[in-house]
């Protein structure tokens, strides 16, 4: 028999330790430098001199440097990324504190070079460097400002894209609209960087783009006005849309990309510097700094809600009373943070009352399913739990299903396949908001275990063929939210062993054939970033505390005894649980394939602590 006790109460005492006074965790939300480069670069631009910041933000960049001269996303990305390079490079420029002459960023150059120079950067980071002048605006915006005007009931219109997608896209259109540009005398010269002289930046890539492009402006003729009085009209009703969502801390929707290009919207709209909105919105992203190794790292929203729901269920699965301090200060401040405001969760959903939970600190406006669950898995032991507060949260989940039967992030039946002729680059992740299977399992997960929604309600059954039809031919589940396929069949597998089916099923056989396939000789598990760029798993040929966890708890909760695999994947983490070394810094979650990952400080603490605590109750009580 395997003693997990030990493991168990490390884990515990390393959680206790951590808790902020607030009863949160306020474990890092790290996204790699792109936020820190951009930080640097918005700060020179507008002349506010946070020296210590800024040379803060250039040590932690340089830091992270390959010996190529490239900077990378992720260990094991091979030569390096030229959109994180490019973005490193101007940021160390624009700093002040580094030169082109510098051996570091000499190589930078080459590799830039070498790679096809800053035209085949990503879309984002074409937006930045054309609005601080190292880019010209494309003849085309990527969407006419319109679009905004565009009726609900039209294929294509506002509210058809995802919430992250507005978020980002309404100061991006405004900006191409206005083709705005600040430079300042300190601004670098990245001509040098520019390869192929003779071809016009565009954003329109396909015969079928254009076709697409030519439907909206077919849409835009159906609008009651003249051409110019409803540009107008869409811009005013653009700017208004930004102001209306920024949040108590002055940030738009709490991330910090929308926030930072909504402070160059409004600038090109003629707000001065030193506006409230602008000085508030410029401090509200200072506000979510964190540090990291002693260097300071801007977050690109905090994970506060994430991180204590979490924690809190884990420490009452590992066998904390609701009535231990530590987990009734972390309920206390989940209860102080469900939403009881309309957001745009509405629109689809115009006929349930608020009652989600958001992911950041200060989120008072974004709820989203996964946040939602786990915040109620963790009040759930409350012996004091407010009845309204439960039922608000349950309802809400209910009422966003999808019709297709699964349950996607934050809205409800955003998932236009029309959206991916549009010239966004990685459009799929940006402009929509489909059902998956790392929410919808978990969201079974929670019904099953934790509510007394009968196990044939419509609901449940509606989820689990979602899950079903939705199956990878070699048994695992995609997960959209982290990486990548051990996280969706995790979520998946214990989802529907939640709501009673039955171990013996073909889903759930062929995801554990799966699972024990592709488990490393050490007992652990490891997946590659790569996993979604290639749209097939892909090993890390390391394993990793947290996959190991992952896989585990999924082949718990579907086997009657400890198999060979769980007690070497058990032996694993026990053996592993205080290591440091980059399978602990390395992403566990994405939110843009081939260019947003997230490094989860807290993940190595909970998920270890879930899979022992559920393997001790089943398999040595």
């Amino acid at each position: 028999m395997i003693d997990t006790s030990k493991g168990i109460d490390w884990l515990v005492e390393m959680l206790r330790r951590d808790q902020s006074p607030d009863g949160s965790w306020a474990y890092p939300f790290e996204t790699g430098l792109s936020t820190d480069t951009y930080m640097i670069i918005l700060l020179r631009t507008l002349e506010i001199n946070d020296e210590e910041l800024i040379k803060g933000l250039a040590e932690r960049i340089l830091s992270r440097q390959e010996k190529n001269g490239s900077w990378k996303l992720f260990y094991d990305e091979h030569s390096g990324n030229l959109t994180a390079t490019v973005e490193c490079y101007y940021a160390l420029l624009y700093s002040g504190y580094y030169e082109k002459k510098d051996k570091r960023l000499q190589a930078a150059k080459k590799f830039i070079l070498s790679k096809g120079g800053i035209e085949e950067v990503n879309m984002f980071t074409k937006v930045m460097l054309s609005l601080t002048g190292q880019l010209k605006w494309p003849r085309f915006s990527p969407l006419p400002i319109e679009i905004i005007l565009l009726p609900l009931h039209f294929p294509i219109n506002f509210y058809s894209f995802s919430v992250y997608g507005r978020a980002n896209l309404t100061p991006m259109m405004i900006l191409a609209d206005k083709k705005f540009t600040l430079k300042t005398g300190r601004s670098p010269d990245l001509s040098d960087l520019i390869v192929s002289r003779n071809h016009p930046v565009t954003w329109i890539r396909s015969e079928k783009m254009r076709s697409l492009y030519s439907f909206i402006e077919e849409g835009k003729k159906d609008l009651m006005g003249l051409p110019q009085q409803l540009h107008r009209i869409a811009i005013q009703r653009a700017k208004k849309y930004m102001l209306d969502h920024i949040e108590k801390d002055g940030t738009f929707y709490s991330y910090y990309s929308s926030t930072f290009l909504m402070i160059f919207a409004l600038l090109s709209l003629g707000y001065k510097k030193t506006d409230p909105v602008i000085i508030a919105a410029i401090n509200g992203i200072k506000s979510m700094k964190t540090e990291i190794n002693g260097l300071p790292h801007m977050q690109y929203t905090t994970a506060n809600v994430w991180n204590t729901s979490l924690i809190g269920y884990a420490l009452q699965e590992a066998g904390l009373s609701p009535e231990d301090k530590m987990v009734v200060e972390a309920n206390q401040y989940l209860l102080d943070r469900q939403h009881d405001q309309y957001g745009d969760w509405v629109i689809h959903n115009p006929n349930s009352l608020p009652g989600g939970w958001g992911f950041s600190n200060i989120n008072n406006i974004n709820p989203d399913v996964d946040d939602t669950t786990a915040s109620l898995r963790s009040i759930s032991r409350m012996t004091s739990t407010n009845l309204d507060t439960w039922s608000r949260g349950i309802n809400w989940l209910l009422s966003m299903q999808n019709d297709d039967g699964g349950w996607a992030a934050f809205e409800k039946n955003t998932d236009k396949k029309i959206f991916e002729f549009l010239p966004i680059e990685k459009g799929e992740f940006i402009l929509t908001d489909p059902s998956c299977a790392d929410i919808t399992g978990r969201t079974l997960e929670f019904f099953g275990n934790y509510t007394n929604v009968p196990k044939d309600h419509r609901t449940i059954i509606k989820g689990v063929k979602w899950l079903v039809d939705h199956q990878e031919v070699d048994g695992s589940w995609y997960g959209r939210w982290g990486i990548c396929y051990i996280y969706g069949t995790w979520s998946a597998v214990t989802g529907l062993a939640a709501v009673r089916v039955p171990f013996s099923d073909s889903s759930i056989q062929k995801a554990v054939i799966w699972l024990r396939g592709i488990q490393n000789s050490d007992g652990g598990w490891g997946e590659s970033c790569y996993s979604d760029s290639n749209g097939k798993y892909t090993p890390l040929k390391e394993s990793t505390l947290t996959h190991t966890a992952w896989a585990l708890d999924a082949l718990i909760s579907v086997s009657d005894k400890p198999t060979p695999e769980i007690r070497k994947g058990i032996s694993y983490l026990l053996r592993n649980l205080q290591k440091e070394d980059w399978t602990t810094d390395y992403p566990k979650g994405q939110g843009m394939a081939g260019a947003f990952y997230i490094h989860y400080h807290s993940y190595r603490y909970i998920f270890p602590l879930l899979s022992l605590a559920h393997y001790q109750r089943k398999f040595d009580s």
